[in-house]
């Protein structure tokens, strides 16, 4: 309540000062006050904020506003009209996460502004100020003089106070597949990442970065900026000033509409969120993102249970088969399938994704138009549906349907409903959907608003027929599945399959270092672990996994999704030791410790299994060996565990070495502390048991 009372006293010295003086200052601090935004006005009435990590400025003073399609900006002329605070602290439950419970604390602080001029429109800013970061939007009420709102750019800045280090991907207005590039702010060149060989759709019009976009600064302070809760918005890359240090918000367009934003009053922007930590680690266990958004509207989704899966699909990547019936080596077969779910139903894997089985494959890559190729309904005819679905229910595993829409919107749209219908009528209840290619219409892109709206409406409506949705080449996450758990996971980065195809030699070691505390920050992650033929023979010779196996068995902790993949082939799983480990682990947890970490370099997560009490590890590093001293005191005390370790070999290394492993068993407790030896590309998998 002090930092409540901060405000009110603010405020009032102002009033008592003069009644008739414009209030132009006013500040809120975090619960345990270490944060501190401060809001004020310049001379010529524009809006500007400051954020403060307790002595040190992390946000310097900078300015908020947008531009408007042909009426002037609204981003100048402004007075204080009212401001109204309120302080929040509750506990929410996921329905599946990281953790079980969510604590929700935050003071609030809402400014009512209005242009001193004759059309006085009117413009809302809202604060809300965590222990662990900030977020702030914008609201525009229901006015006389601005009815319909149509925002050629959106200018919220975000001026820096150094030359930070920042960990980053390019500003691109149709995909998120690129490599991390670890520079200073000063030296950030996104232009230079346009055109790579290797994606399906990209356009990067300037130098952007998009979120999440994490730095360090000097001081050893983390920041991470990224958005919440985008609904009918455009999303947000940010326009990067390198000799000025600072970033600010670009809206992505769309050469359809020449616009980036339309909406009609009332309505509210997307959270603008800053997750500030002292240790990198902090980063990780920030809820910010999903405590921004509103709570379930879905009343049940016990439909949905989190699961790992395998599937037909990494055989396409590799070449062994194919999409496409045509090509003579179709995938989706019937047989094909009934192997993927006997492997699955004798080790503990409760799904199975089938790509591939739908007709329409044979024209789509490459093809300019689209629209129509795709039939949602109609199976290839090596491929019985209703028998394949028969058979996984009958061995208790669930078919996980695909829908690759190749971006061709229209086509999706005018099928969806029965595409839905068929999967309730089978007890289908997740689907992987994908949106390879240009966005059809042509002008639009994956990330402006009128695609935020086809992924959000396409989850909303799959939600009416109890369908969980998993989406590829999708919108950033901005912590949605709170409103809707049925948003469960997505792709949203540079994944596996590049490794297999990748003419730069696929996703380095730091990779999974690096995502861990960018574009995990976001949401849960379709990554597709669990590679065990790392050199990828016979099928690939110029390809590889960047990892150690025994990575690839940490992943399964370290990177989080409520579905988690075993994404190899079933004949590189069989008779090794090392399956264990996926058999074992969970995906559904009660609570989660970040126990060590560095951005691009290692991190160690543990999770507690809801339900069993029983503790995973994953711990994974870059291109360097490392010793990594691991406490066990998150397990409970005065408890014996038995712990099996499924760590790097000798002499492991991701390229050298890659498949050596061993596994070793002893009891441990509370007390217990484990020095992780990783090899360099390598890792750690430890499964706790209680004895």
């Amino acid at each position: 309540m002090k930092s409540v009372f901060k405000i009110f006293l603010l405020v009032g010295i102002c009033c008592f000062i003069s009644c008739t003086e414009e209030v132009k200052n006013v500040a809120v601090s975090s619960p345990n006050e270490a944060l501190n935004v401060s809001f004020s006005l310049s001379e010529n009435g524009t809006a500007r904020y400051k954020v403060l990590h307790k002595t040190k400025t992390v946000i310097d003073t900078s300015a908020l506003g947008f531009e408007l399609k042909d009426v002037a900006p609204l981003d100048r002329n402004f007075k204080i009209v009212k401001t109204t605070t309120n302080s929040v602290d509750e506990t929410w439950n996921m329905p599946w996460g990281e953790q079980e419970t969510v604590r929700n604390q935050y003071n609030e602080l809402t400014i009512e502004l209005q242009e001193k001029d004759a059309l006085q429109r009117k413009l809302n800013i809202v604060f809300k100020v965590y222990d662990d970061g900030v977020g702030f939007r914008y609201e525009f009420p229901e006015q006389e003089h601005l009815k319909e709102v149509i925002i050629t750019d959106e200018n919220t800045q975000f001026q820096l106070t150094g030359d930070h280090k920042t960990w980053w991907i390019p500003g691109d207005w149709d995909i998120y597949e690129h490599l991390y590039t670890t520079s200073k702010v000063s030296k950030i060149d996104a232009l230079s990442k346009a055109n790579h060989g290797s994606l399906a759709q990209t356009y990067i019009p300037e130098n952007a970065v998009n979120t999440p976009v994490t730095m360090r600064t000097a001081a050893g302070l983390h920041i991470s900026i990224h958005e919440a809760a985008l609904i009918d918005y455009s999303g947000m890359t940010l326009k990067v000033d390198t000799k000025n240090l600072s970033l600010q918000s670009e809206l992505v367009g769309s050469k359809r509409t020449n616009y980036k934003v339309k909406r009609t009053t009332p309505f509210t922007t997307p959270w603008r969120t800053i997750q500030i930590a002292e240790k990198a680690t902090e980063l990780i266990d920030s809820k910010l993102i999903v405590n921004l958004n509103e709570p379930s509207k879905l009343k049940d989704v016990s439909w949905f249970t989190p699961m790992k899966y395998t599937g037909i699909w990494w055989e396409m990547h590799l070449g062994k088969s194919s999409w496409d019936k045509a090509a003579g080596k179709h995938g989706a077969t019937t047989e094909n399938a009934k192997a993927f779910i006997d492997f699955s139903a004798k080790n503990n894997i409760k799904g199975v994704l089938v790509e591939g089985w739908n007709t329409g494959w044979e024209h789509w890559i490459g093809f300019e138009d689209r629209e129509g190729v795709f039939d949602f309904i109609t199976p290839y005819d090596d491929y019985d549906l209703q028998e394949v679905v028969r058979y996984a229910k009958e061995k208790g595993v669930e078919i996980i349907m695909h829908h690759e829409t190749s971006a061709a919107i229209g086509t999706y749209n005018k099928q969806m409903d029965k595409a839905y219908q068929l999967m309730k009528d089978l007890g289908i209840h997740s689907v992987k959907s994908g949106y390879v290619g240009k966005i059809i219409p042509k002008g639009e892109y994956h990330h402006g608003q009128w695609m935020v709206n086809h992924y959000n409406n396409a989850a909303i409506k799959a939600a009416d027929y109890e369908v969980a949705v998993n989406a590829h080449e999708p919108i950033k996450a901005t912590g949605l599945r709170r409103t809707y758990p049925n948003i469960i996971s997505r792709e949203g980065l540079r994944g596996q399959e590049f490794n297999a195809w990748a003419a730069d030699g696929g996703n380095p070691p730091e990779h999974l270092p690096i995502v861990a505390f960018t574009r995990m920050l976001a949401g849960p992650i379709d990554y597709t672990p669990g590679i065990f033929n790392i050199k990828l023979t016979p099928y690939k010779e110029n390809n590889q996994v960047n990892t150690t196996i025994a990575q690839q068995l940490a992943l399964y902790v370290v990177i989080y999704s409520p579905i988690q993949m075993a994404a190899d082939l079933i004949e590189n799983y069989e008779g090794n030791p090392a399956l264990q480990f996926i058999r074992d682990v969970g995906v559904d947890w009660k609570q989660t410790k970040v126990l060590n970490g560095e951005i691009g370099d290692f991190v160690t997560i543990a999770r507690e299994e809801r339900n069993t009490g029983n503790w995973f590890l994953g711990s994974i590093t870059d291109e360097n060996a490392r010793e990594l001293a691991v406490p066990l005191d998150f397990l409970v005390p005065n408890t014996t565990y038995v712990a099996t370790i499924y760590k790097d070999g000798k002499d492991a290394h991701w390229n050298d070495n890659p498949t050596a492993i061993e596994i070793q068993t002893m009891e441990v407790s509370s007390e217990t502390k484990l020095n992780l030896q990783l090899a360099a590309g390598g890792g750690t998998a430890i499964s706790f048991i209680k004895k």
